[in-house]
């Protein structure tokens, strides 16, 4: 008999085919399990920012984020699936394990890998990496 129920999912996303795929992925165990979705969108935000006050890069780089919330948005909810957004600044994968393990209490992260091969991975890392070291509760990586 299985304890522990899976009632809400946090899908980091990024725009990314691989973060769409672990959305869709997420998806479909949401609807098996009742579940919801949170959908999480990080950005790296560096102490001092040579953008900081281009208004043109901020409003073109806020239209895109726009445009990947809603679209899964769209597709969260077209499946019958209840969703949720969450947008954070600061250290990507920080921010999604501390988000994952906080107030909210999730029972799964679903993230989707870049997809590095593993020479890349070793000198680079990368935040689906550092999710799966780091977090205490189950982490799928969709590729």
């Amino acid at each position: 008999m299985i304890k522990k129920k899976i009632s809400k999912i946090l899908v980091p996303i990024d725009g990314s085919k691989n973060s769409i795929r672990g959305l869709e992925i997420a998806i479909n165990i949401a609807k098996q399990c009742g579940a919801s979705i949170t959908v999480a969108f990080s950005i790296y935000a560096p102490p001092h920012s040579e953008f900081k006050g281009v208004g043109s890069v901020e409003k073109s780089f806020n239209k895109q984020l726009k445009k990947i919330i809603n679209d899964a948005k769209a597709l969260t909810t077209k499946n019958g699936v209840a969703f949720k957004e969450r947008i954070m600044r600061g250290d990507i994968g920080y921010n999604i394990v501390k988000f994952a393990q906080g107030r909210e209490k999730f029972d799964m992260i679903v993230i989707g890998s870049r997809g590095r091969s593993s020479t890349k991975e070793i000198f680079f890392g990368s935040v689906s990496n550092y999710v799966v070291h780091a977090s205490k509760i189950p982490v799928l990586i969709v590729k």
